[in-house]
């Protein structure tokens, strides 16, 4: 008698590894995506080894059944989204700090290990891991790798791909690899770590994660500007860029988002400004010093109202937490989708007033706020629930402000990634070769197109 897919895994793996209640495979069929779309799995198996990931696949490809890879399913483009009849692969259970080497500042860590669980693992042994995504009490490396996740300090520290040394992964054919390495220095064969980090569970499912950590590093400083306009604070980003200025932090909130958190939590923002713009600086001693005092002049040259440098800790947290509270006082108006641009950070000024003027066109509210320092731009668009017009007019506006970034030499995402959402202005921005070679690299590595099938590229024909 032939035996199914689900049969194989039940008796594979003990007892509770797979999920087959409708109910209990609901939550994990789709990611943070609103308008992604997403299919019904077969069932959910929640691994705790790397050998059980592989136990997973090798059953999968027996079956020639698809396979979604899931991390805590915070993303923004429909990554982890299930297709029809698939097994959802979720990491959740494989939250294992296996080491922290202070001596090489490493650490090794599974998939389902929390982003700030490991900071804070970190801090007790005086080290930093500086990747932090407005997702990091809830995501996880895992996904982080996936994504190449960044966050507000990356203008300085990098994104995920700077910090991941090394890579345990089952492949597309079902076997346990080892990539990378754990010495500070290598440059052995081709480097397939930075390809698997980024790659959205295409092309090899993460079981372990080998990390560069920093040592612990100085207190910051703030220095916050008002702005009369978007454009004006996009002026104060170039400028800091021009300056030659390395801020650990350049952060921009619009007025569109500064209305939604004034709404839910009465800061008084927006009765001062158009556009809020956070700075900090970590340099030690002196050197922090003249940078906060150099941002401040950028900020004040650029046609700042208001400007100052905080030496409050907690008023300066208080202005970041209006960062942080955009999306949420934003979901509070409608249905959002966070989109997710980078130009180089020149054209800021240019980005921004074109996000504007597309917003006026297409009659749509869009909030935005920024990673300015280095130009990775999040216009978010807010849909009241059921208004399927405006929805309509939202998708063209998505689609023309991937294609105005495309235009000012930008690209269509800086750390969300492609998913399901962008596949289309992925192949506007990449020339026909590039994408040949992507899908070279796909079928190389995943010949039957299980792996994540339609996320990034179209997937391989399954055979």
């Amino acid at each position: 008698m032939t035996t199914t897919v689900v049969e194989d895994l039940c008796d594979a793996l003990p007892q509770g590894r797979v999920l087959l209640d409708p109910d209990s495979l609901a939550p994990y069929s789709r990611d943070q995506a609103p308008w992604a779309v997403n299919g019904r799995p077969r069932c959910v198996v929640r691994p705790r080894t790397a050998e059980e990931v592989q136990l997973v696949v090798r059953a999968c490809l027996r079956h020639r059944t698809p396979i979604v890879p899931r991390g805590a399913g915070t993303g923004l483009t429909g990554g982890a989204n299930a297709v029809d009849g698939c097994v959802v692969l979720s990491t959740e259970q494989m939250t294992a700090i296996k080491e922290i080497d202070t001596s090489e500042r490493l650490a090794v860590v599974e998939p389902g290990v929390v982003n700030d669980d490991l900071r804070a693992a970190c801090a007790e042994r005086g080290l930093w891991y500086p990747p932090d995504p407005a997702s990091a009490p809830w995501s996880t490396l895992g996904g982080n790798v996936a994504t190449n996740a960044g966050g507000l300090c990356c203008v300085k520290y990098g994104v995920t791909r700077d910090y991941v040394l090394g890579l345990q992964i089952v492949t597309g054919t079902g076997e346990l690899a080892r990539i990378g390495r754990r010495t500070a220095k290598g440059v052995a064969g081709y480097d397939l770590t930075g390809l698997l980090v980024g790659s959205e569970g295409t092309l090899g499912i993460v079981t372990e994660v080998t990390i560069r950590l920093r040592p612990a590093r100085d207190p910051e400083r703030t220095v916050a500007g008002y702005f009369p306009s978007l454009a004006a604070a996009g002026r104060a980003v170039a400028a800091v860029s021009a300056a030659g200025l390395t801020p650990s932090a350049l952060e921009l909130i619009d007025r569109q988002s500064l209305v939604a958190v004034d709404e839910w939590k009465n800061m008084g923002l927006s009765a001062e400004a158009d556009a809020v713009l956070l700075g900090r600086t970590d340099a030690p001693g002196l050197a922090g010093e003249q940078e906060a005092e150099a941002l401040l002049a950028c900020f004040t040259e650029a046609g700042a109202t208001w400007a100052a440098a905080s030496s409050d800790d907690k008023e300066a947290e208080a202005l970041f937490s209006a960062r942080k509270l955009a999306h949420p006082a934003l979901e509070r108006l409608g249905q959002v989708l966070a989109e997710d641009v980078c130009v180089p950070r020149g054209a800021v000024p240019d980005m921004l007033a074109r996000i504007e003027e597309i917003a006026r066109d297409r009659r749509v509210r869009i909030a935005t706020v920024a990673h300015a320092g280095d130009g990775n731009l999040h216009p978010a668009f807010v849909v009241p629930a059921g208004d399927d017009e405006t929805r309509r007019r939202a998708e063209i506006a998505f689609e023309e402000i991937l294609d105005a970034a495309i235009a000012l030499g930008g690209t269509v995402t800086g750390e969300h990634g492609i998913g399901l959402l962008k596949r289309a202005g992925l192949g506007r921005e990449l020339p026909g070769p590039a994408l040949a070679m992507h899908t070279a690299i796909k079928q190389a590595l995943d010949p039957h197109g299980l792996l994540n099938p339609g996320k990034v590229i179209p997937c391989a024909p399954q055979s």
